[in-house]
């Protein structure tokens, strides 16, 4: 009789510690998401940090294709909170869950450290404004061993797009959606 295959995702959970997910795919293995789905968890982590619902620490232990181990611990409280509100809409145990959470912190980070992105979103006290196709290089483009986006691979899937004209169609996800 074959057994089955584990499933790729473990989650185990300690008193007063971080919940812990042992995955055994590397983060560039993650699959694509719908980029509705995308901006819908963008939704929910605003919702959820504006009502303060900070969420617990989570740790994840990925198995790399070459038998290392990448470790990533969100302990930053706005990273807590946005796991939590994808892990509520989008189970993270699962795949498409993990890659849907680690696609939106990779973004959040690189609206953060790439200027060059505010053609593609407007960032104000209600929200954010953010163009169609930056949600779906950010749902699309494989991120990399570190759980993150190669900048110079977003850049080049967002060139061949180019902000969406007017900025008044932009995708408003702020509090008020």
């Amino acid at each position: 009789m074959v057994k089955p295959a584990p499933p790729p995702i473990r989650v185990a959970t300690t008193p007063g510690g971080p919940v812990t997910y042992l995955v055994d795919l590397s983060p560039e293995a993650l699959p694509p998401v719908r980029s509705g789905d995308l901006a819908d968890a963008w939704g929910a982590a605003r919702e959820a940090a504006a009502g303060s619902e900070w969420g617990t620490a989570r740790a994840f232990r990925f198995l790399q294709d070459d038998g290392e181990t990448l470790d990533l611990v969100l302990s930053d409280e706005d990273a807590c909170c946005w796991a939590a509100a994808v892990d509520h809409t989008a189970a993270i145990q699962t795949t498409y869950g993990l890659s849907l959470c680690l696609r939106l912190l990779a973004l959040i980070d690189l609206i953060a450290r790439a200027p060059w992105l505010g053609a593609f979103c407007r960032i104000g006290r209600a929200g954010a404004a953010l163009d169609p196709a930056l949600v779906r290089a950010a749902a699309t483009v494989p991120l990399t061993r570190q759980a993150a986006f190669d900048e110079r691979r977003f850049r080049i899937q967002l060139g061949a797009a180019g902000p969406t004209p007017p900025m008044p169609q932009l995708l408003n996800t702020g509090v008020d959606r």
